[in-house]
């Protein structure tokens, strides 16, 4: 009898793996315990595939010989704690369909940035005529197109909720842009176990594979100073020089040295398309990766000059009398935020907030005194924003409507402004997800 595998969760990932495992010849069914949009459902029934939505039915799901499991849904679930005590294996779709393909995977994860570091490695390899998918926590499931594309490479941008359900899948390439705490509440609420979980990406990797890692960042120092990383080493800093192979800032010039004896790759900063401090590592990990897979230098350089950034990750809007409106509706944690405030020229009226995660907001006090004049407050609940910052900033207004934000930052804002929406909170509380968010950002602009 064929193996029976269960999913967990029918959005892109779930109904990826889905098709895979059908392909595969396993005995598949789906469980959603939400209501499927009607292009997975499509999907499902073209295939063949069983599925139950609005609802877990324990009897479909514990006769499983194998669980695949969306990364939304947390190890702590009942549902989840039930299969673990039944012995029944729980595992990502990454796990999954990394098991089918013998590509070569780069891997990139990190509280920031690793979304527009995979699209910019993506973007690299592409631009060199490379046969390579894009997947993971970005664009399309890898299991789908695992099954259905059979790509050379793949770019893969992995949470740690992804990585915490992987046992013997291998990156190639494994690169880890910077560990702050974030999603705590999955963790214990301690930010060794969230740090293990991301060095979950170099486990299984033989002194056959790489590490890119920043080696400026303090948790990633602290915890290789304790363990043995089996992979060969290649660092990134902007604070010191690094030796071959590596890369480092010095003088406003990336300097990348990837192989003894070779000419390095030297670009100044003004020449990279994405500007910030956060950008430049962002851009020497992508680099990096890219050399690792033969990539040559001038298409590297290339790329990094023309490359487009994410939806909703510091994109630019529109400019309306002389004020610049942001939209970074990505930045979920305080770190993100951080980040975009720090990689802003002008004064910034700051639209932010929501569903909080525990946040601390000290490490933005110095930032916001300096830079930002005004506060506009999006979400249910601002009391812990407005605690924070009473005092360092004249004016803090609350809305609870994208279009409310987005007048009152007019009336406020002057020619030379720029109005930035980069919430460091969750989206849930008034919205669907931060896309959303960002989408309704977006249209109260263009409605001005």
């Amino acid at each position: 009898m064929n193996k029976r595998i269960v999913i967990l969760g029918g959005g892109e990932s779930g109904v990826g793996s889905a098709v895979l495992a059908k392909q595969k010849g396993f005995n598949v069914f789906l469980s959603d315990q939400s209501l499927l949009k009607e292009k997975y459902k499509t999907q499902l029934i073209e295939e063949n595939i069983l599925f139950e939505e609005g609802k877990h039915i324990e009897e479909n799901i514990f006769n499983a010989d194998e669980v695949i499991k969306s990364p939304g849904i947390p190890d702590q679930s009942d549902l989840i704690q039930k299969l673990i005590s039944k012995s029944i294996p729980v595992i990502s779709e990454i796990e999954f369909a990394g098991r089918y393909t013998n590509a070569k995977k780069i891997c990139i994860t990190g509280s920031n940035g690793k979304t527009t570091t995979a699209l910019l490695t993506y973007h690299i390899l592409k631009n060199a005529g490379y046969h390579v998918g894009l997947g993971g926590n970005i664009g399309k499931s890898f299991a789908m197109q695992v099954a259905r594309e059979n790509y050379d490479y793949y770019v893969l941008e992995l949470s740690s909720f992804q990585l915490d359900g992987m046992f013997d899948f291998v990156a190639d390439v494994a690169i880890l842009l910077n560990i702050t705490p974030d999603h705590l509440d999955r963790y214990d609420y301690k930010f060794e176990n969230y740090i293990k979980s991301k060095f979950k990406i170099t486990q299984n990797q033989t002194n056959k594979n790489y590490f890119v890692y920043c080696a400026d960042d303090i948790a990633i120092q602290a915890y290789m100073e304790e363990h043995n990383i089996a992979a060969e080493k290649i660092p990134f800093s902007i604070k010191k020089t690094i030796n071959v192979p590596g890369a480092y800032l010095t003088n406003n010039q990336i300097i990348l040295n990837y192989k003894l004896n070779q000419e390095p790759l030297i670009m100044t900063i003004e020449q990279l398309a994405l500007q910030g401090k956060h950008n430049v590592y962002n851009s020497m990990a992508a680099s990096l990766a890219s050399r690792i897979v033969d990539v040559r230098k001038e298409n590297i350089r290339e790329s990094l000059q023309d490359f487009h950034n994410a939806e909703h990750r510091l994109e630019f809007v529109a400019s309306i009398n002389g004020i610049e409106f942001i939209n970074d509706s990505k930045a979920t944690n305080v770190n993100s935020t951080w980040y975009a405030l720090e990689s802003m020229e002008k004064p910034i009226v700051w639209i932010c907030g929501g569903q909080d995660k525990g946040n601390n907001y000290n490490e933005l006090t110095e930032l916001v005194k300096s830079r930002v004049k005004a506060i506009i407050c999006l979400g249910k609940d601002n009391s812990k924003i407005i605690n924070a910052f009473k005092g360092l900033v004249e004016t803090i207004i609350e809305t609870d409507t994208a279009t409310d934000a987005v007048a009152a930052s007019c009336k406020i804002g002057k020619k030379g402004d720029v109005v930035l929406l980069s919430p460091a909170c969750a989206s849930f509380d008034l919205y669907e997800n931060y896309e959303d968010r960002g989408m309704q950002f977006k249209a109260a602009v263009r409605r001005l």
